[in-house]
């Protein structure tokens, strides 16, 4: 009876501690929701961030119609190796003029509604002189930044890995904050040959409840990404399975950390066999196994679900969103690709500044292409050779 109650009970809400738009002062990090119930002896108590419509108002912004991510957020060792691909070497100054090629295509931000940046884009210029966070505001693209410290080998698990970086994190949300940020992204991983373990699955679960909470407490709307890695030969009811387990822990140590729902953005991979299964899956397929997961383990109160491509094809990652959204969905079903938009934009580019306007029409026709799988009105037609070619590289490490 007293749950019953619970429920019936009407919370006291102090809406002056909760903050919107974009602030200069800092102010107190919680706000707190009391219910009373008639039967229970003692309250209740909720907490959210006091950023909390603001983080809302971010998340649905960054889920909106006909719009995904651009995922940008390489680490210099990473966007180095796409550079020497092109025969470029690691610079900043290289780095620099790629990304002022991505953020400064015109019209991208009809296609895309958030960029994640890497710490050294978010602070840096265009080779112009504009700050690359102006650029994408502008455009009206929401600047957000890549946050982990990268994978690290866990220690009494199966040759498996844990991400760190919680260490300073409060600070350093909080500078990414004032700097212009206003979403986040953590990424950690599991892997199904190796297991997964109960440890490496819990691992990874408790850290992006904890990022999640902390990004939350200093105005960033966290992406949460347990990217479930395409290595191996096993079919795509075994990927399903282990997502299904990884999801349902994510979750519960979300609502353990106190995580605002309505204020986070989920970064999946999609349910597909694995990248040396000899049984491949259909764009129909995938779309059947994918939503079934995300019927069974992901609230409704979610508002984005941004899809990795994790080493697929540019063709083959957008003809499955599209299949994902032939119908309706509780949630905004996109994408926050990273190699498959850049992927023929960085070889159309090849370095050259005269090849600028024909690699950024190359990034636009990828993200139109993807804008319209959101919608679920793609078709595949007229698409080039070089973005149908599989990317999945075996023991890839960003």
């Amino acid at each position: 009876m007293a749950s019953a109650s619970l429920l019936k009970s009407s919370p006291v809400l102090d809406k002056s501690e909760f903050v919107k738009g974009a602030q200069t002062l800092r102010i107190p990090s919680l706000a707190t929701i009391r219910c009373h119930p008639t039967t229970a002896p003692s309250a209740l108590i909720v907490k959210a961030s006091a950023y909390a419509d603001e983080l809302i108002k971010t998340a649905k912004t960054v889920a909106s119609p006909g719009r995904g991510i651009l995922a940008m957020d390489e680490s210099n060792a990473t966007c180095g190796k796409r550079l020497a691909s092109i025969g470029l070497e690691n610079t900043e100054a290289n780095r620099q003029a790629y990304r002022t090629l991505l953020v400064s295509a015109p019209g991208l931000g009809q296609y895309i509604s958030g960029a994640i940046l890497f710490e050294e884009t978010l602070y840096q210029s265009t080779t112009d002189g504009r700050k690359m966070v102006d650029v994408l505001v502008e455009q009206k693209i929401v600047p957000g930044i890549k946050v982990d410290k990268g994978l690290v080998p866990l220690a009494g698990s199966n040759d498996e890995s844990w991400c760190q970086g919680l260490d300073g994190l409060a600070s350093r949300t909080a500078a990414y904050y004032q700097q212009g940020a206003r979403f986040a992204k953590w990424r950690t991983v599991v892997s199904i040959p190796n297991g997964p373990s109960a440890l490496a699955v819990k691992e990874a679960a408790w850290g992006l409840a904890r990022y999640a909470a902390i990004c939350q407490d200093n105005g960033l709307a966290p992406i949460v990404e347990p990217e479930i890695l395409l290595d191996g030969d096993h079919g795509i009811d075994r990927t399903f399975e282990v997502a299904q387990k990884v999801w349902a822990e994510v979750f519960y140590y979300m609502a353990e950390n106190n995580v605002l729902f309505e204020g986070i953005l989920l970064k999946p991979s999609m349910v597909t066999p694995g990248a040396e299964c000899k049984e491949k899956a259909t764009p129909q397929q995938v779309a059947e196994y994918t939503l079934k997961l995300l019927h069974r383990r992901i609230p409704p109160a979610v508002p984005g679900i941004m899809f990795l491509s994790g080493g697929q094809s540019e063709v083959e990652a957008t003809l499955n969103l599209n299949a994902m959204n032939q119908s309706p969905n509780p949630w905004h079903v996109s994408f926050s690709y990273a190699r498959a938009l850049q992927n023929t934009c960085l070889k159309t580019w090849g370095g050259r500044p005269e090849n600028v306007k024909a690699a950024q029409d190359t990034l636009l026709l990828r993200a139109k292409s993807n804008s319209l799988a959101q919608l679920g009105k793609y078709t595949g037609e007229g698409e080039s050779e070089e973005a149908k070619k599989g990317m999945f590289v075996k023991g890839y490490v960003y």
